[in-house]
Parts: C-alpha cells; structure tokens; sequence
C-alpha cells in the first residue's frame, strides 16, 4: 500500500486494485488534483473534513468514485447535488477490489456545550489502514497502520498517546496536524511514549510514501 498525506486529516490510499481519498477539507491541498480516484470517504462534517467548494468538481473529474458520507453529512453533500452513499457504523464497501469496514459512530468530545455529531472511521483491507476521523474509536480489528490525531480542540496529547497505546497499530502516521504551529513537538512525544513495537512516522506532506 502507498499512501499520500495532503495535510491535516486528508489521505490517499493506494492499492494494487484502488485509488481511496478521505477526508478532503479546507487544511488540505493538493488533493483536488488527483484523477482516477475509487472512492472519496468523509468521516464527518467539519469543514476540515470536507471542503464543499472544491468537492464537486474533484467528483466532477473522478465520475468513477463514489462519495461515501456519514449520517451528519448527508444533508451537506445534498445540496450540492452530488450522488453519494451513507455509512453506518458495521458497514462494509468494497472498491476495485480493496475492502473498507466502518467504525466508530461519534465524534470525540470537544466540550459537553456543544453538541455531539456522527463521526466514522474506516478501516481499509481488515486493517491495513485506520482512520478514525476526530474519534478516540479503538477497533476490534488488529490495525497495521494507524492515521494518528495530533491537534485539535477536542485533543490533548495525552489522550492521543493513549489512543496510540490503545489501538497498537505498528506503524502510526501523524495526521490531523494542522492546528499546531509546531506539531514536530508532539511527534516527538507519540516516538518516546508509543507502545513497544509500534514505529512512528511522519509523512512528507504531498509526496507518495510506501507503508
């Protein structure tokens, strides 16, 4: 598997059959130039998540991908007329071959004033790759690369590193990075404190990297 982070919360996942974006919002670029794409998948509904100004013509040059929601996103992905599929939590795709499982169900916390939306992960291939959107969700699955939150408002880094803990992955890839004016201080702290066996790794952003 090959993978692109655009910044933030915005991956591409490459297989030998399948060509999966997630999360293509407003902190990312570079991903509206990606043609021949499978699928688009959005966690949630956050602009950082979701860019609606540049999603319909990224669709519009990838007629072959299907755009894969949650339940709080639909009435976005509506409106701007677009055909799209919505997610629950223990549904399963399947894209050009590459399996996709959905976890998770709601976004973490980010004060108990504001109220809770739908977030889902998805897992690529029984576990080669999780990415939990803004949710501390650990699957049942055993995850060999995990897409790792690093800065958010509903985040400190001691909740990020015992998610890291918890999930085990034996690769974590920063992400969810945007927020931070420094985030290398926090790589620093998920290398020192991850559990053992598990590697971290930062990505270039934009480049292609093998996992």
């Amino acid at each position: 598997m090959r993978i692109v982070h655009f910044g933030h919360s915005c991956v591409l996942l490459e297989t030998d059959g399948a060509r999966i974006l997630i999360d293509p919002g407003t902190f990312s670029t570079g991903f509206e130039s990606e043609r021949e794409l499978d699928a688009v998948l959005v966690t949630h509904q956050h602009f950082d998540h979701l860019d609606v100004d540049k999603l319909p013509a990224l669709l519009e040059a990838n007629p072959n991908a299907q755009l894969i929601v949650d339940p709080g996103t639909a009435d976005t992905v509506e409106k701007l007329g677009v055909q799209f599929r919505v997610a629950h939590p223990g549904d399963e795709f399947e894209f050009s071959g590459a399996a996709i499982n959905v976890v998770g169900g709601d976004h973490a916390i980010i004060h108990p004033d504001i109220p809770q939306i739908p977030n889902i992960g998805y897992i690529l291939d029984h576990g080669a790759f999780y990415h939990p959107g803004d949710s501390f969700f650990v699957p049942e699955q055993k995850i060999d690369t995990l897409g790792l939150p690093t800065g958010a408002p509903w985040l400190k880094l001691s909740e990020a590193v015992d998610f890291l803990r918890a999930v085990s992955p034996r690769l974590a890839t920063p992400i969810h990075e945007a927020v931070l004016a420094k985030p290398a201080m926090h790589y620093g702290m998920f290398t020192h404190l991850a559990p053992e066996g598990t590697e971290v790794k930062v990505l270039p952003v934009g480049e292609f990297a093998k996992l």
